[in-house]
């Protein structure tokens, strides 16, 4: 990055748009950044609300660019800032551009010239519109070069003013080394490129060094011979410390188990007594019975619906029952088979 005495700034003013009283803070801020080459003020001189500049113009060395309204009530004093603009931006004379002005309308030219790889520095008024804010490397608040604050009886309009903590860590992590240190300067030339309208006086400072420190979040040291530097606060001892002294012991955890584990530890163990014949025949009996009731319910769930079916109702047959033999019939005479066999015998003899 060059240094200060050798960046060449034109200063373009928009005379219309500032009042004189900034033209001496202006040009000290300048001065931090470069040399102030070219140093121009454009307006309609020959108008009497730019009778204070004349007084300011000589005593700093700013030519007057006199740009006469063609219209009345029309500003024309924009295009010729514009044009002079590119012009320098051609010549190769110049290494950054100085944009005083709190009007939106020099968004593009700020766009254009960045693109060609000037450094390009807005100033202006809290009231500058975010477009014209985000379009330059840096914006500088007017107000925040003077104790006098704003002398414009303009009332501001609402301005979005970023987050402090998000800033300053993004800072630090974007910037750090592998120690987790950050330069001071490198957190705010980082914090700048994020948010070009970046101030600490947003945020009730004078100085970043000074906004730094008052951050509990942020550590910060300087050593003897070295710039300031910055890192992250860590919060782990703290947390530890909090995690022991509140945290259960590890074997209480047990007694916070759901039901299921409860369960599960009254179940019987293998060294139970083993089953009886009769308490098996029970236990499949039971489980049969509950598999078809199981089934049977699976199957009315699955039948679609339909009318109930009549079966016909069987009557039971009832076969007759044989009556036993009476005890009063006649035995079968013992003497007729004995004849038989005589007879038998006998012509077996003849």
């Amino acid at each position: 990055m060059p240094s200060p005495e050798n960046v060449r700034i034109a200063v373009l003013i928009d005379a219309d748009n500032t009042s004189h009283r900034h033209a001496e803070a202006l040009l000290e801020e300048v001065a931090k950044y470069g040399v102030p080459t070219v140093k121009r003020a454009y307006g309609d001189w020959t108008d009497s609300h730019l009778s204070g500049w004349l007084t300011h113009l000589p005593k700093h060395g700013i030519q007057p660019m006199l740009q006469i309204a063609n219209t009345k009530g029309k500003n024309s004093t924009d295009s010729a800032l514009i044009i002079d603009a590119m012009d320098l931006l051609y010549s190769g004379n110049v290494d950054a551009f100085a944009l005083v002005s709190s009007d939106s309308d020099f968004t593009s030219l700020a766009i254009r010239v960045r693109g060609s790889g000037r450094t390009v520095y807005g100033m202006g008024l809290r009231k500058t519109p975010e477009a014209l804010r985000q379009a330059v490397d840096r914006f500088i608040y007017l107000e925040d070069l003077q104790e006098g604050g704003a002398d414009d009886t303009e009332e501001a309009e609402p301005r979005r003013i970023p987050d402090l903590r998000r800033l300053l860590e993004r800072a630090v992590n974007g910037t750090a080394h592998d120690d987790g240190w950050a330069s001071l300067s490198s957190m705010a030339n980082h914090i700048t490129r994020v948010e070009p309208s970046f101030s600490v006086k947003d945020y009730g400072a004078s100085k970043f060094v000074d906004l730094v420190r008052a951050q509990s979040y942020l550590e910060v040291e300087q050593p003897e011979s070295g710039a300031v530097r910055v890192r992250l606060r860590s919060n782990r001892g703290a947390a530890k410390k909090t995690t022991a002294g509140t945290a259960a012991p590890r074997t209480a955890a047990p007694t916070t188990a759901a039901p299921t584990t409860a369960a599960t530890t009254t179940a019987p163990t293998k060294s139970a007594a083993p089953k009886t014949d009769a308490t098996k025949k029970a236990t499949t009996k039971k489980a049969t019975t509950k598999k078809a009731t199981t089934t049977r319910r699976s199957s009315a769930k699955k039948a679609p619906a339909a009318e109930p079916v009549v079966e016909p109702v069987v009557e039971p047959v009832v076969e007759p029952v044989a009556e036993p033999a009476s005890s009063t019939a006649p035995e079968p005479a013992r003497h007729t088979v004995t004849t038989r066999k005589r007879s038998a015998r006998r012509a077996q003899s003849g």
